[in-house]
């Protein structure tokens, strides 16, 4: 039994490879009467990215001009969480002097609306972005959904969006789970949790017990029936999600074996084996792949690798800049 003293109000970001059910993930989560994770939000990461050109919080002129920027754009999805624009860009205007209490009030409001105590986010990309979310929410709780690289890789190259090919999509599943990995061993059991996609959908009670568990939470049944929710918590824009509006199919696991292509299952087993073991996930065995398609491929990985180191530093840099801190605060400070 989870006493009110151990009860939980830190944030719970959903994270993990594209592909890999982080959504199925939310809807588990938001069906649990006490948390709400909104539909995935365009807001956090780019806030951060260009929090030099909203200035000084401190001044509440800077926090309403922040604030317009999160409300008033479409690119970044407020206006699928149902809040009232006016009344989240006041209480921005109003609050802490910090991004983060900024970036937190906008998704606090959502759980509001929904009588929900404790609020988060899902994103596959802060999978790759854990650095910069603890900069803004120190206290925040990670949950990563792992699934099989073959199997996220063969659903990107379905998908309307993705237009990198195969080469990138296998690249992106290796650099997360290297980069996860890291911060899975930094942070440790209180604020990093990792579950695998094909355990949740096959049996889910027991992996959302210990995911609770985790949080501080009871464990609520209704979390393993996320297609009650999936009507209303996933736009109806993701046709790529409508596999969460049925109940949970173990057949999505593995069908990697009849969408990728021999030579695509060697590459594979050669670029991701042993990830792919750390995880539980049998090799195919099969042959080395083509030379000129494994250099094709670590050209992709190193120019993925690069990118993020660009990216690392020039977040450094922008840190010198910073006229204040970023971290959030207590909506009473």
């Amino acid at each position: 039994m989870v006493t009110s003293a151990s009860v939980c109000s830190r944030p719970v970001f959903v994270l993990g490879c594209p592909r890999s059910g982080t959504t199925l993930l939310q809807l588990m989560l938001h069906a649990h009467p006490r948390i709400a994770l909104p539909p995935e939000t365009r807001f956090v990461l780019p806030a951060y990215a260009e929090r030099l050109r909203f200035g000084d919080l401190r001044e509440r002129g800077n926090r309403a001009r922040l604030a317009e920027w999160i409300t008033a754009r479409k690119e970044t999805r407020f206006h699928e969480l149902g809040l009232d624009a006016q009344t989240v860009s006041a209480r921005i205007a109003d609050g802490p002097p910090t991004l983060g209490s900024a970036l937190g009030t906008t998704l606090r409001a959502y759980a509001e609306r929904h009588g929900k105590a404790r609020w988060g986010d899902k994103r596959p990309a802060y999978a790759l972005h854990v650095e910069e979310i603890l900069r803004l929410f120190p206290d925040a709780q990670f949950v990563h959904l792992v699934r099989d690289g073959r199997d996220c890789a063969a659903s990107l190259l379905r998908m309307p969006w993705w237009h990198s090919g195969f080469h990138e999509a296998v690249a992106t599943w290796a650099q997360v789970m290297d980069v996860t990995r890291r911060h899975a061993r930094r942070l440790g059991p209180d604020s990093w949790h990792e579950l695998r996609f094909e355990d949740l959908v096959a049996d889910p009670e027991p992996r959302l017990r210990a995911l609770c568990a985790y949080l501080g939470e009871e464990y609520d049944p209704a979390m393993t029936e996320p297609h009650r929710l999936a009507a209303t918590a996933v736009p109806a824009r993701k046709t790529w999600h409508r596999n969460t509006h049925g109940t949970l199919d173990v057949s999505r696991a593995g069908d990697w074996r009849q969408r990728l292509t021999p030579d695509q299952i060697r590459l594979c087993d050669t670029v991701l084996g042993d990830r792919l073991a750390r995880h539980g996930y049998e090799p195919a065995r099969a042959v080395r792949p083509d030379p000129a398609e494994l250099l094709r491929y670590r050209r992709v990985a190193a120019l993925r690798r690069a990118a993020r180191a660009k990216r690392r530093t020039l977040d450094r840099l922008a840190r010198v800049r910073e006229p204040g801190p970023v971290a959030a605060r207590p909506a009473t400070a």
